[in-house]
């Protein structure tokens, strides 16, 4: 097979320095014809570079099996679950004989403080790699009805931890009757995932993350010194700097890493990426970062309460596990705001998003599609799925596009011509069976209401704290955010909640200003908190 064109950056090859510096720390071995170098659905702890031969990256589960893509001498195998403990998503086979270096990870990650050059060369193609994955639908299949609740959340959380996946539609899919009679099941016992011969009936998120080795089985320290409920930008900057700085830390979340900011399709007005970069790719690089110091992760897990015992904070997990730690930082962030409007539960399952990402996109290519809000989440969407969508009716309750929304992006709106705009105008109505046909929108000077044809809808009209797991323990505002620092009595520090030791940061906190910069500095500054917290306790 012909070695595939480097796409974008995903297929780079090593320079002869680069392959000097890798060398020593490798071991060179021989290959032969069809000789699995990396398994699908087994975590790999080295990092191999093809010297001779081409070694063919396959989805093995696909029939016939699919070639994703095919490596010559010095390029390398491998994408960024390789570095965040993820199970291989893709075989990489030996195509004849040849050879290869293989590099333990530990000893890659010693060789990255002395060579940045080659350590982002690697996280960039790893990165677009996993893009790419995403785009082909390789990896697990799942199987359902775009009607069922549980088959939209499978799906959901398989994109929001950019987990590769192909969804097959009860609906639509000839293939999905076919591998349910193969496999003794009937439409009742969907949704199913089905992943290197397991079939998974209708798991929980934890199920699932379990089963594509996302989720972590061991146990973390008996006692941590900082616990982040929450992976948004505040509590993945706490993350970093709370390990770098020789902090013991654990990170959890109840979704995926990256929060809010995880489903932004592009962030343009963060310091340092001045083309922008996607929430995702942000996540990931601030985890393997994490990581990198020591960090844990534990995703999904979802804290249901905060309690004090033995002089401790406890963090305990809806699977009834609880985390004790000598400081907490509260970062779980904020849930957008459902809308109230007649006919929206008819087509919530398979039409209503909150988010706007390449999943999303995919299923509303070529369609009309609404955008509700108008702040900057709202108008990234927009953009976003202007460059998808047939037509993009973004609708503003405001007067003007600018009044809530950045002007870089306002003005980019603007510029678009898929992109319509309604100002001072509200829904009014959904409308649809079972699937969304149109929306009923108003003009509030003029109370005039027409209607707006969409197959898909996007809410962004506000938020709400993430705070019902925290119940009595920590002041509130009286609209339900973290109290923190000057606002209570007592000379608290700018983060720290009402209880000592327990610290606030990003949009869960009273005040907090809502960018992504915003969020990343408070996360650090927490650290500092957190230090001066514990030099007192100890």
């Amino acid at each position: 097979m012909k070695e595939t064109p480097d796409l974008y950056g995903a297929y780079p090859r090593l320079e002869e320095y680069q392959l000097a510096e890798l060398t020593p720390l490798g071991e060179r071995r021989t290959t032969s014809a069809g000789e699995v170098l990396q398994q699908a659905g087994e975590s790999s702890d080295e990092f191999i570079v093809v010297l001779d031969g081409t070694v063919a990256i396959v989805q093995d589960t696909a029939e016939p099996e699919r070639v994703i893509a095919v490596h010559g001498p010095h390029r390398f195998l491998g994408e960024i679950g390789m570095l965040t403990g993820q199970q291989c998503f893709l075989s990489a086979v030996a195509q004849e004989p040849g050879e290869v270096l293989a590099v333990a990870l530990d000893q890659l990650r010693e060789l990255v403080p002395r060579d940045p050059q080659l350590a982002d060369l690697i996280l960039r193609a790893f990165l677009i790699r996993r893009s790419l994955q995403l785009t082909l639908g390789a990896g697990f299949a799942i199987i359902g009805s775009r009607f069922s609740a549980d088959t939209r959340r499978l799906r959901d959380f398989a994109a929001r931890n950019r987990l590769p996946h192909h969804w097959i539609d009860l609906e639509n899919d000839a293939e999905a009757e076919r591998l349910l009679r193969e496999l003794g099941l009937d439409r009742d016992d969907t949704p199913v995932v089905i992943w290197r011969g397991q079939v998974l009936r209708n798991p929980d998120n934890e199920r699932l993350a379990a089963a594509v080795g996302l989720r972590r089985t061991t146990p973390v320290r008996s006692v941590c010194d900082l616990i982040v409920v929450g992976a948004g930008p505040a509590g993945l900057a706490a993350a970093v700097y709370g390990a770098s700085e020789g902090l013991a830390t654990v990170v959890l979340d109840s979704v995926a890493t990256g929060g809010q900011a995880g489903t932004s399709s592009r962030i343009e007005n963060y310091l340092g990426f001045p083309a922008g970069i996607s929430g995702a790719e942000l996540a990931d690089r601030a985890e393997i970062q994490a990581r990198r110091f020591g960090a844990d992760f534990l995703v999904p897990a979802t804290a249901v309460a905060l309690q004090e015992r033995d002089g401790h904070h406890v963090v305990q997990l809806e699977n009834e596990a609880r985390i004790s730690g000598r400081a907490v930082l509260i970062a779980s962030g904020v849930r957008y705001r459902k809308l109230d409007v007649p006919g929206l539960d008819d087509v919530t399952s398979t039409s209503v998003y909150y988010a706007a990402t390449e999943l999303e996109a995919n299923l509303c290519r070529h369609d009309p599609v609404v955008v509700v809000g108008g702040g900057n989440s709202a108008g990234q969407a927009a953009v976003f799925l202007a460059q998808h969508a047939a037509q993009v009716v973004l609708v503003v309750r405001s007067n003007e596009l600018g009044q809530d929304m950045s002007r870089y992006l306002a003005d980019r709106i603007e510029r678009t011509e898929r992109i319509a705009v309604l100002v001072h105008s509200e829904l009014r109505e959904v409308r649809g069976e079972r699937m969304l046909d149109d929306v009923v929108v108003e003009d509030l000077k003029t109370g005039q209401r027409h209607v707006e044809p969409a197959k898909a809808l996007f809410v962004f009209i506000g938020s709400l704290p993430h705070v019902r797991w925290l119940s009595d323990q920590i002041v509130l505002d009286d609209r339900g955010f973290v109290v923190t620092g000057s606002q209570l009595p007592g000379g608290r520090q700018l983060l720290e909640t009402s209880r000592t030791g327990v610290f606030a940061a990003g949009d869960v906190r009273s005040g907090a200003v809502r960018r992504v910069a915003a969020a990343v500095g408070e996360g650090a500054l927490a650290v500092r908190m957190v230090h001066e917290h514990l030099d007192h306790y100890l």
